[in-house]
């Protein structure tokens, strides 16, 4: 299987393949080397079982998750409350994320390749405006084909630099078969709800199903779309999964071998100098960097599909609203980073948002995923066993996210 074969479910991997996942997978690695691999690899199971529902559901239906949820909203209050939990936890959420996807990728870069930052009557970073303004040419072009094409190359550049520094840290590949074996070292209970929390999130439920329904809109056969889809998952979210693995497993050759504490990001290329030599920096910084706009792209598409589908806005990707929506999300994310800000009070919202938004989509999805009018294309009994046991975990999620927000963990 090729990347350039894949399609949606690419975007689903640069989107969860951001800054936040490569410090909590680089803080599980550094902490507790390769004992939780196994999360990881109940994360990508996860997000691959909820991700084939999304697909059917835009490709049967031809409308993104958004606009069947509005659609089966028969009455103002349900339909309302819809439109306010959507917006809170998407589209805020996104807003105060994008953020570090900007900082993550200008952390990486600015360091490298050195432009001083603008000062008008305050300190204002010159990388963030340039990173956040790739993104905003390549989305502004409105068209799928660009996007999808942008995100492969960014994907392909992550998969090249952090599974490069796999292979030149790893010492004993049996190690990662221990791994494997379910089990929960002292205190890591939050990093393990942390590590499927940065992979199995609600706005690339929105995302896959709203970009299923674009890539496949004029195709005659339902069946040959789903089998692409199907086989488009299989490919793009286990190579993220990889990823995700190549990481831990760097962090722990760097740190958990050595009982050397993670501090930030910023240690982990010195650390890794003795086995990869002067061009640790440089491929970390490769693999950061695509991180970082890959989900800067994502994050404000992820919104305006959200948003299009529950207002029941125009759907084309040039319209001026659907251009709104993403254009105020990248412009607040690139304030907060270029401003270098620390908002606090926007992310706490945001996660007991996304708290409440993350049960309740992934319900909304299994019930509709047995609706009739989906007919031979409906849920069967594993698929609906399947989407109940990871029901269960993001419930699990939605406590772990809530009670932190309030100061009860």
């Amino acid at each position: 299987m090729r990347l350039t074969s894949s399609g949606p479910a690419i975007l689903v991997t640069a989107a969860f393949i951001g800054p936040g996942t490569v410090i909590t997978a680089s803080r599980a690695g550094a902490d507790y080397g390769l004992a939780l691999l196994w999360a990881l690899v109940f994360s990508v199971l996860a997000t691959m079982i909820l991700q084939e529902m999304t697909g059917r559901l835009g490709i049967v239906t031809k409308q993104g998750l958004g606009e069947n949820i509005r659609a089966s909203m028969n009455n103002s209050l349900s339909r309302w409350l819809a439109i306010i939990l959507v917006t809170s936890a998407i589209v805020i959420g996104n807003a105060a994320y994008q953020g570090g996807n900007i900082t993550g990728a200008v952390l990486a870069i600015a360091p490298i390749v050195i432009i001083p930052n603008v000062t008008l009557g305050v300190e204002i970073s010159s990388w963030s405006l340039i990173i956040g303004f790739i993104a905003l040419v390549i989305l502004w072009r409105g068209q799928y084909s660009l996007i999808e094409t942008s995100l492969k190359l960014l994907v392909g550049l992550m998969s090249l630099a952090f599974i490069a520094t796999f292979f030149m840290t790893l010492t004993n590949p049996f190690d990662l078969l221990s791994g494997l074996i379910p089990s929960i070292p002292d205190g890591a209970t939050l990093t393990i709800i942390a590590l499927i929390g940065t992979t199995v999130v609600p706005y690339n439920l929105f995302l896959h199903s709203a970009a299923c329904a674009e890539k496949w809109r004029d195709s005659e056969s339902v069946a040959t779309a789903l089998a692409q889809s199907r086989h488009d998952i299989k490919l793009a979210i286990p190579l993220g999964g990889l990823i995700s693995i190549a990481i831990m497993s760097t962090a722990a050759s760097a740190f958990f071998a050595s009982q050397i504490e993670l501090v930030n990001l910023a240690t982990l290329s010195p650390s890794l100098e003795p086995t990869m030599g002067k061009a640790a920096p440089y491929i970390m910084a490769t693999g950061l960097f695509a991180a970082g706009i890959s989900s800067a792209i994502t994050a404000p598409l992820a919104a305006a599909f959200a948003l299009r589908g529950i207002l029941g806005l125009n759907n084309q990707l040039t319209d001026w609203s659907f251009r709104a929506i993403w254009l105020t999300i990248l412009l607040l994310g690139m304030g907060v980073s270029a401003l270098q800000m620390r908002p606090v009070n926007i992310i706490w919202f945001a996660q007991v948002a996304n708290g409440l938004l993350l049960p309740i989509i992934t319900s909304y999805l299994i019930w509709v995923m047995n609706s009739d009018t989906l007919g031979q294309f409906k849920n069967n009994r594993l698929q609906n066993i399947l989407g109940l046991f990871v029901l269960s975990v993001a419930l699990l999620l939605s406590g772990r996210s809530l009670m932190s927000a309030f100061g009860l963990l």
